[in-house]
């Protein structure tokens, strides 16, 4: 029975038929709605949310923004609700200077179609073809970041980009895992997880190929992703990255999973905007 609702029990999708850009409650033209075709012909909507102090009215102008050398960020959100419930992540990282795209995986707020890993992979890999080929972002200037189970699609994104010879500038992986093995033996040892588990997302195989800087950060009192397994993930990354830049984990003290916000807003902004400003400098 477990084997045949595993997805049902790991996406939490929180359906609406609209997003409007006004649902995110931030200056009229900081964000815009975009969309992208998936290669099985769904389309999924997101946002284009403008770093602080820079506004715009239209595509072209959202465009221009985006040819000013600002680094691009893609959210890979965590398995639960839709972009609504991402603001105050995405206020931090375009406070830090960034513009932001993100879109909601297929099943999610207004997107048709059922998540799965092997999707949302192939599915990400249509948004970068999409910041890099339609709206002409240089793959250096996109930082792509992965919360929770998005650090899953993350990595391997990463990887992949990394192998092909068009690494991103850097990623960020905010209370990720090892692996959802891994975290399935956590919260259900009796259970032969590797065995019954079809979305596996085995990010400890992929990290080693990613050549771009890494940032990882995580909460110490992380019930639902323990940090002990984001260490594991964090150890099996390169020290340093192609271009000299040394990895970094930050502990968050205070933090479970779902209240990063809450209790460590300042030292998430802190490590993310350091972090994205080394980016930028080199």
């Amino acid at each position: 029975m477990l084997s045949m609702l595993q997805r049902w029990l790991i996406y939490f999708p929180t359906r609406k038929r609209e997003v409007r850009v006004e649902d995110a409650s931030l200056p009229a033209g900081k964000v815009h709605h975009i969309s992208v075709r998936t290669d099985d012909g769904l389309e999924l909507h997101g946002w284009h949310v403008l770093a602080d102090g820079h506004l715009a009215t239209d595509q072209e102008q959202c465009d221009r923004e985006l040819q000013r050398g600002r680094l691009l960020v893609l959210f890979f959100s965590g398995n639960a609700a839709n972009r609504i419930y991402r603001v105050e992540e995405i206020r931090v990282l375009t406070a830090a200077g960034a513009d932001v795209f993100i879109f909601d995986y297929r099943g999610y707020a207004e997107n048709a179609g059922s998540p799965s890993e092997a999707k949302l992979v192939a599915d990400a890999r249509v948004i970068w073809k999409y910041a890099t080929d339609e709206r002409n972002v240089a793959s250096d200037r996109i930082v792509l970041f992965g919360e929770s189970l998005g650090g899953g699609v993350t990595t391997r994104l990463a990887a992949e980009r990394s192998q092909m010879g068009t690494p991103p500038a850097g990623v960020i992986l905010r209370s990720t895992f090892s692996s959802l093995v891994d975290v399935g033996k956590y919260h259900y040892p009796w259970l032969p997880v590797r065995i019954l588990l079809v979305d596996q997302f085995l990010s400890l195989e992929h990290i080693p190929k990613v050549t771009c800087p890494i940032l990882q950060i995580h909460g110490a009192r992380d019930t639902i992703v323990p940090i002990s397994l984001g260490h594991k993930l964090f150890e099996s990354a390169p020290e340093t990255s192609a271009n000299g830049l040394q990895r970094r984990f930050v502990r968050l003290i205070n933090a479970n999973h779902n209240d990063v916000l809450h209790v460590a807003k300042t030292e998430l902004s802190r490590a993310v905007s350091k972090f994205l400003a080394q980016l930028h400098d080199w």
